[in-house]
């Protein structure tokens, strides 16, 4: 079963993506992972090594997590400072 979830991007990854937020369709942190790089090229791939991907407040730390379907993900570069 597929779901459709909204992605925000920020700082480096908004740069990289040409957006600050879309729609992509993924089941896992994996297909998501492989969409946004399909779409994005490169660029982002290179980006999404270092950044935090979290569903919703819930951080997805491997490929296979699940990406509930509706949800909004929220794609985390490192930040400096604190």
């Amino acid at each position: 079963m597929t779901g459709t979830v909204t992605v925000r991007y920020f700082a480096a990854a908004a740069e990289a993506a040409g957006t600050d937020s879309e729609q992509v369709t993924a089941t896992t942190a994996g297909e998501l992972r492989a969409a946004m790089t399909s779409t994005h090229g490169a660029d982002l791939a290179r980006v999404l090594t270092r950044c935090s991907l979290l569903a919703d407040g819930v951080r997805l730390d491997t490929d296979d997590a699940p990406v509930p379907a509706g949800a909004t993900v929220d794609v985390l570069p490192p930040f400096a400072g604190g």
